[in-house]
């Protein structure tokens, strides 16, 4: 952890908030925390601060802790995924918050098994640890919203353009012929990017067409096909150099 992330709840008035879980044993194991020491803290989806070392008792580490006014940007990268095979979606979780994405959309597309949508790894008991593993690491504090979609068509048509309608939208594809590059170029820094990333067998033709009609800009990779952990992995890490 190079940040302890604190829930509002967790932190009273007074700024005083006690640890009993993995981050406390983190505190205690890792970081070799004693009273006095100051550790780096962050509140979810708030600022970042200190948090000063009252007290370590029975497993327990107990921190005073101050916040910065200042409230961290949001990621301006929003993701589109086709729903990988489960045990790739769990690899992922962690990383998409690390890399900085602010909202993450799984779609059920034409090559993806229905079965996929019945998996304990979408369920937010199970994905929210994970994501906030990925925020300590990244020293960041924005969550980021997560929905699932298991019917293509419903989404495309009746929610896409109320979760990206004032985004620059792009898609990656093996057929493209443009590349990331030259389209970031054409994009205003101040708007969000919704990037959709297909299946390891790609976009039919007729999902290909719906996300054309929104207006989503094809861009290609070069001739080697990716699997869906290396392609997003990859896209974020370019995007995120490219935006800075």
């Amino acid at each position: 952890m190079n940040m302890i992330l604190i829930q509002s709840n967790e932190v009273d008035a007074g700024g005083m908030c006690c640890l009993s879980d993995d981050r406390a044993r983190h505190i205690r194991k890792v970081l070799g925390g004693v009273p006095g020491k100051s550790l780096r803290v962050g509140l979810q989806n708030g600022p970042l601060g200190q948090g000063m070392i009252e007290n370590i008792e029975n497993g327990q580490v107990t921190l005073s802790c101050t916040f910065d006014n200042e409230l961290p940007q949001r990621p301006s990268i929003d993701l589109l995924l086709a729903m990988p095979r489960p045990k790739v979606m769990k690899r992922l979780w962690a990383q998409l918050a690390a890399l900085g994405v602010g909202r993450i959309v799984l779609l059920r597309a034409e090559k993806v098994e229905r079965y996929y949508f019945d998996s304990h790894v979408i369920d937010p008991d199970f994905y929210t640890p994970l994501l906030q593993e990925g925020l300590q690491q990244a020293r960041c504090t924005h969550l980021p919203e997560v929905s699932v979609h298991p019917l293509f068509k419903p989404f495309v048509e009746d929610e896409l353009e109320g979760l990206f309608g004032g985004h620059d939208k792009l898609l990656a594809d093996p057929a493209g012929t443009l590349r990331l590059s030259a389209c970031m170029k054409k994009i205003d820094p101040a708007r969000r990017i919704v990037l959709s990333i297909g299946p390891e067998g790609g976009w039919t033709p007729y999902e290909l067409d719906h996300f054309h009609g929104h207006g989503f800009k094809v861009f290609g990779m070069g001739h080697r096909i990716l699997r869906s952990d290396t392609a997003v992995i990859g896209l974020l890490s370019i995007m995120n150099e490219l935006k800075s």
